[in-house]
C-alpha cells in the first residue's frame, strides 16, 4: 500500500515539463493520447512499477490535470486520483462480480464491486456491459460499441449516481472510451458524450498533449469523468 501512495504522488508530480507536454513518472511509457468532446484530452501510459496488463490514464480539461486512474488487465479501476481536492479512490479487495473485459468480449460483463476513498467515503458500484454487434471506426481506428448500465451507492444503499449508455472498446489495447451517454446525480438524466475524436500515438503531432481542443466553449469534462468507472 505505501509503494502504491509513493507512486500516486508520483502522478501528481508528473505535470506538464513543457508548454502543453506532459511527461509520465519515471519508469512509464506513454502509448496514446485521445483528444476528445466535451473539451477532454487523455493521455494513456504503462509503467513497470505496476503489475502486468495495469495502464494508467490522465485526463485534462482547460484548467489542468483533474483525474488520473488506473485499471488492471480485465478492466477493474484498481484505483484513481481526483485532484480537485486530491482524493484517492481504491477498489476494495473481494468483489461480489469483478469486472472483466475477457468476459465482455465473449459478448457481455456483469459487474458489482465495492470502492473506497482515502476521506472515509465507500460505495458500492452494480451493473453490465454488452456489445451491441456494431463497429465504429474513428480517426480510422476500429472499435466496437458497447451498451452499459451501472448505479452507485453508498454503503447504506442511497443511491449517488446512475449512468446508462454506450461506449466503446479496443479489444488490443483493452479500453473503454467514452460515448453518448446519460447521468443522473439525483436530479434527472443529463445527456453527454465524450467520444473520442483524434487518437495520436508516439512521434505524431500532439501526441501527449495537455490542452483539449473539441468543444471547449462548454466546458464539461470534469463533470463526464465522473460517468463511468473504468473509462
Amino acid at each position: 500500500m505505501k509503494t502504491a501512495f509513493i507512486f500516486c504522488l508520483g502522478v501528481l508530480g508528473a505535470v506538464p515539463a513543457a508548454a502543453g507536454t506532459f511527461t509520465p513518472p519515471a519508469g512509464c511509457t506513454g502509448y496514446l493520447t485521445v483528444q476528445a468532446r466535451a473539451c477532454r484530452v487523455s493521455n494513456y501510459y504503462t509503467c513497470s512499477q505496476d503489475a502486468a496488463g495495469d495502464q494508467w490514464r490522465t485526463d485534462f480539461d482547460q484548467e489542468g490535470l483533474f483525474f488520473a486512474s488506473r485499471v488492471d488487465r480485465e478492466g477493474q479501476w484498481v484505483e484513481s486520483l481526483d485532484m480537485n481536492p486530491v482524493v484517492r479512490q481504491t477498489l476494495d479487495a473481494g468483489p461480489e462480480d469483478p469486472a472483466s473485459f475477457t468476459e465482455l468480449l465473449g459478448g457481455l460483463d456483469t459487474f458489482a464491486f465495492g470502492l473506497s476513498k482515502d476521506n472515509g467515503e465507500g460505495s458500492l458500484v452494480r451493473g453490465f456491459d454488452r456489445l451491441t454487434g456494431k463497429t465504429v471506426v474513428i480517426d480510422g481506428i476500429s472499435l466496437l460499441q458497447t451498451e452499459f448500465e451501472y448505479t452507485e451507492t453508498d454503503r447504506s444503499g442511497v443511491l449517488l449516481r446512475r449512468s446508462r449508455g454506450f461506449e466503446y472498446i479496443h479489444p488490443e489495447w483493452r479500453v473503454f472510451f467514452a460515448g453518448p451517454s446519460e447521468w443522473d446525480g439525483g436530479d434527472g438524466y443529463v445527456p453527454m458524450d465524450g467520444s473520442p475524436v483524434e487518437f495520436i500515438f508516439p512521434g505524431e503531432p500532439g501526441f501527449f498533449a495537455t490542452q483539449p481542443i473539441f468543444e471547449c466553449d462548454a466546458v464539461l469534462s470534469r463533470f463526464e469523468t465522473k460517468v463511468r468507472y473504468g473509462n
